[in-house]
């Protein structure tokens, strides 16, 4: 809401409604409102001492003093850019002035978190990273999985806002049957975004909790160029993180195999060669702790130019001196174009030789160099 004289009339008709009224219900709402309110956005300079005024009169209600904490927090914050989100709502509605989120971790767990109306992603992330004793904050990021998409929470927006306006967003773009509109759940996620000063065994709890959780899949996949001994140690090392000290389950090592090896190095060795050479590296890390293991695997997958990237397999229909089929790596060098096969890098473009980047549903376009010159790529991809 940009127009000031709506957002004074809005205050005005509040405290109105909750002057001498003897309705006690509508009272009851009247303060509600001005609850929320007051976390959305601030009066004009002008009306401000009066509600400043009015509250301060009212010290005896149980939601003045935080309306005037919200109040404050609007006026050092900003206002909103959109209507209170359903969870603020119900949270008001239920006589509770704390709200407290769900926040999910790549290591499985999750933690609930308070979260305020004027609470924006940059504070979120502190608060998550100050509670699990994280050394530093750096990278992380909140990301909200919503239907079939998970969408980073860009830092400067107000927590709330961002949400309201991405299931507004996905609502709008799904179907609606027989009159009713699709209800859609959500969940938030913290992890790592940028990997730029990532070194394995300077945070053992972001390697344990993050770090290995993260680039594990990834690994699996074959999406790294990586040699059959390394593989051997990988592999032995995620056995380790997931069964400690026993051996008991390597019976069963024929199943698990998707678990262990990537995917493109997987039919390369027959599974007793596999085997033999991976319980031999196990052995070699007898004594060896989860922790530890983690932060071994990551060790050794840190020294490849393709550690903590973002992955896209791609067709691109623009460049015939490329391969048809890429899989694009973006990390801190830039963008890389990979072979599928081999895994080796192509080529890599770093952020400065980038002059544009767009992207739909199920494509992305790069120009490389002078944006009228520069040579451009157009890659189809389905995530």
């Amino acid at each position: 809401m940009k127009a000031e004289s709506l957002k004074d009339e809005i205050f005005c008709q509040i405290i109105k409604q909750l002057t001498e009224n003897s309705v006690m219900y509508s009272e009851e709402k009247g303060w509600e409102l001005l609850w929320l309110c007051t976390g959305l956005f601030p009066p004009s300079n002008i009306l401000l001492p009066h509600v400043q005024k009015f509250l301060q009169s009212r010290k005896h209600h149980s939601l003045a003093p935080d309306c005037m904490q919200r109040l404050q927090k609007a006026l050092r914050n900003g206002p909103r850019k959109y209507p209170p989100h359903l969870v603020e709502v119900e949270a008001i509605q239920h006589k509770t002035t704390q709200i407290f989120h769900k926040v999910y971790f790549p290591d499985d767990t999750d933690e609930v978190f308070e979260v305020e109306s004027s609470t924006k992603a940059k504070e979120f992330c502190l608060n998550i990273s100050s509670k699990m004793l994280l050394k530093s904050s750096e990278g992380f990021s909140l990301f909200v999985k919503i239907s079939d998409k998970v969408i980073s929470v860009p830092d400067g927006d107000f927590f709330f806002d961002f949400v309201r306006h991405l299931t507004d967003w996905i609502k709008k773009a799904k179907p609606v049957k027989d009159g009713i509109v699709p209800s859609l759940s959500y969940q938030i996620y913290f992890m790592k975004k940028l990997w730029t000063n990532t070194v394995p065994g300077k945070d053992s709890k972001a390697d344990s909790i993050f770090h290995f959780y993260q680039e594990l899949p990834k690994y699996l996949r074959g999406y790294h160029k990586c040699s059959h001994e390394e593989a051997f140690q990988l592999a032995a090392l995620i056995y380790r993180v997931t069964f400690e000290e026993d051996k008991s389950q390597f019976i069963h090592f024929h199943k698990m195999m998707k678990e262990l090896i990537p995917q493109d190095l997987i039919n390369e060795l027959s599974p007793d060669d596999w085997k033999r050479s991976i319980v031999m590296c196990f052995n070699q890390h007898a004594g060896k702790r989860q922790e530890e293991a983690k932060v071994m695997f990551l060790t050794i997958i840190f020294k490849w130019p393709t550690f903590g990237s973002a992955f896209f397999e791609v067709k691109q229909t623009t460049d015939p001196n490329l391969p048809e089929f890429l899989l694009i790596a973006i990390n801190q060098h830039g963008v890389s174009l990979l072979d599928t096969t081999t895994k080796d890098i192509i080529m890599t473009h770093p952020f400065t030789k980038i002059s544009n980047w767009s992207s739909g549903n199920t494509y992305f376009h790069i120009t490389i160099g002078n944006l009228m010159r520069g040579s451009k790529l157009l890659c189809e991809t389905p995530l």
